[in-house]
């Protein structure tokens, strides 16, 4: 019962945002206010290897995240040229030429930069929800720890996991929020209940739409093994961040919510 009731749960979220076609390429999504990479940068890097610590974060971090994703490239911290080819295309076909990548990368004195630099959003929003994000990215650094993720608020994408469904995912917030006019106050929304779902379902729809009008038949496949229940994680954390529950306990309820999404 319980297992049905998760299972309604999360088609009822899914269908907040989640339709993935027709397909809606970005075009000209980024204009002259865009906050531009400075001249000669590259939109991607790549962290220097270092085999310690990325050992420690594929062999030992990331293990929770393995096990309820059920996939071993996972924060694996060590990205394919495929991955970062696809994640290249998508952003060039989505007009997202601005978007900083940064795979396996701890940047944190540029990341600070780009916050301060970022006039797209609100000084007010850098000020606050920027700045906690970024304290948070600098002692906690996700080349150990692992976490994909999109920072609306520098516009970086931060890419651990050698899955193309993830890269694009990411990336698919940015779009998101490039297409936002009030950029701060779109990304600051997800401490609101519900929200964080909505944008999920987004960014989820849209890298499902990407494959599927690209009529990648085995990438497709990929993403819903991968997606559906990482968005299984998203529904279960909306409750799990109001209960302060052991970890133990939101690594359990994480995976219960994910596993609708793996039948």
């Amino acid at each position: 019962m319980r297992l049905r009731a998760t299972a309604i749960v999360l088609l009822l979220t899914f269908s907040i945002g989640c339709a993935a076609v027709p397909y809606e390429y970005g075009r000209a999504i980024e204009s002259d206010k865009t906050f531009k990479l400075p001249p000669g940068e590259s939109q991607m890097e790549r962290g220097k290897p270092c085999w310690l610590l990325d050992a420690a974060g594929h062999y030992i971090f990331s293990l929770p995240s393995k096990l309820i994703l059920w996939n071993w490239r996972v924060d694996n911290h060590d990205i394919s040229t495929e991955t970062e080819e696809k994640l290249k295309q998508y952003l060039t076909e989505n007009s997202l030429n601005n978007v900083k990548v940064r795979l396996n990368q701890q940047a944190a004195l540029d990341e600070w930069r780009r916050l301060i630099a970022n006039s797209e959003v609100g000084a007010g929003w850098r000020a606050s929800l920027g700045t906690i994000t970024l304290i948070f990215y600098t002692i906690i650094p996700g080349r150990l720890v692992g976490g994909d993720h999109y920072n609306p608020y520098t516009n970086t994408i931060s890419l651990y996991s050698d899955h193309k469904a993830i890269a694009l995912h990411e990336a698919a917030h940015a779009k998101d929020l490039a297409r936002r006019k009030h950029k701060g106050t779109y990304a600051a929304l997800r401490i609101l209940p519900i929200v964080p779902l909505h944008q999920e379902g987004i960014a989820t729809g849209d890298a499902i739409g990407y494959d599927k009008d690209k009529r990648m038949a085995e990438d497709e496949k990929a993403d819903y093994k991968i997606l559906y229940p990482a968005y299984g994680t998203y529904v279960a954390g909306e409750g799990l961040r109001w209960l302060g529950l052991p970890i133990l306990w939101d690594y359990a309820i994480q995976l219960a919510c994910a596993i609708p999404g793996h039948i």
